[in-house]
């Protein structure tokens, strides 16, 4: 695996923490790594983009290459049209990650938003570039809601263009995971047919380089390598059994002929009879 594609099921789930932890641990493994942003929109020219992030955390071995920028925070196509710069082809991608997989182990190429976002006018996206360099594509998806159903057609894109996925990596797991991310993560695989491959915890992007650095390879499974345990992970966050909203409801009080005010067994206008009558 010289070339991984990282594709998205949207934006801002963790792609580029990803791509940096995935960074991260194959240094510490002893590969050489580049990372390559085809398309970076939403940074002034001077400031830095993903791949120098990327850079930031994984370690100053990374080399980062970016072919393109725009200013505004739109899809590629759309972001280079306003701008009245020129659009990327899939092409150009591969031709560029074709050429840094010569010096380097590996080679970590990042989308922009999810899987079909279109680089051009003629709608080619990061699936057309993955065919032409042949190489498989990683899948960073959610936690939450609607996670299961996004991942799953991002996986049944791949499928139906007879591209590789090589599995899907929890972009940014909660420190408090409520049950719905627990239920998603033990349904994730059964519904998108591929296998967990990672969970970066939420907020890894702000720890110190060094840190994340050391952290990354418990982040992820072997095949990205690391060390960490789908059956470890998902047997710590097993969804808690089904318990009823109200288990034990209290019987009705037959000797209150006004449940709607216990306080107040006898409605207005009417007087308990007398004794022994």
């Amino acid at each position: 695996m010289s070339v991984l594609m990282v594709s998205g099921t949207g934006t801002e789930i963790g792609k580029t923490v990803v791509t940096s932890a995935i960074a991260a641990a194959a240094v510490a493994a002893g590969r050489s790594v580049a990372v390559l942003k085809p398309a970076q929109t939403g940074v002034g020219p001077q400031e830095p983009g993903d791949a120098a992030e990327a850079v930031r955390l994984a370690g100053p071995s990374v080399t980062a290459v970016e072919l393109a920028r725009y200013p505004e925070p739109l899809a590629p196509d759309r972001a280079a049209r306003r701008s009245g710069l020129a659009t990327l082809a899939p092409a150009q991608i591969a031709e560029a990650a074709e050429r840094l997989s010569l010096d380097h182990d590996l080679v970590l190429v990042e989308g922009a938003g999810g899987l079909l976002v279109r680089f051009d006018e003629a709608g080619n996206t990061l699936a057309d570039a993955a065919r032409l360099l042949g190489a498989p594509t990683l899948i960073v998806a959610q936690a939450g809601l609607g996670t299961l159903n996004s991942t799953t057609l991002t996986a049944e894109a791949l499928r139906a263009r007879e591209l590789t996925a090589l599995g899907v990596v929890v972009g940014s797991w909660p420190r408090n995971p409520d049950l719905a991310a627990r239920c998603n993560l033990a349904d994730l695989t059964k519904s998108s047919g591929l296998p967990l491959l990672g969970a970066v915890p939420e907020g890894s992007g702000t720890l110190v380089p060094d840190r994340f650095r050391a952290s990354a390879p418990t982040w992820l499974a072997p095949p990205l390598s690391g060390t960490w345990s789908a059956e470890s992970f998902l047997s710590t966050w097993t969804p808690p059994p089904f318990t009823p909203a109200n288990p034990n409801p209290s019987p009705a009080n037959p000797a209150n002929p006004n449940p709607a005010n216990p306080a107040n067994p006898n409605p207005a206008g009417a007087h308990p009879s007398p004794a022994g009558v």
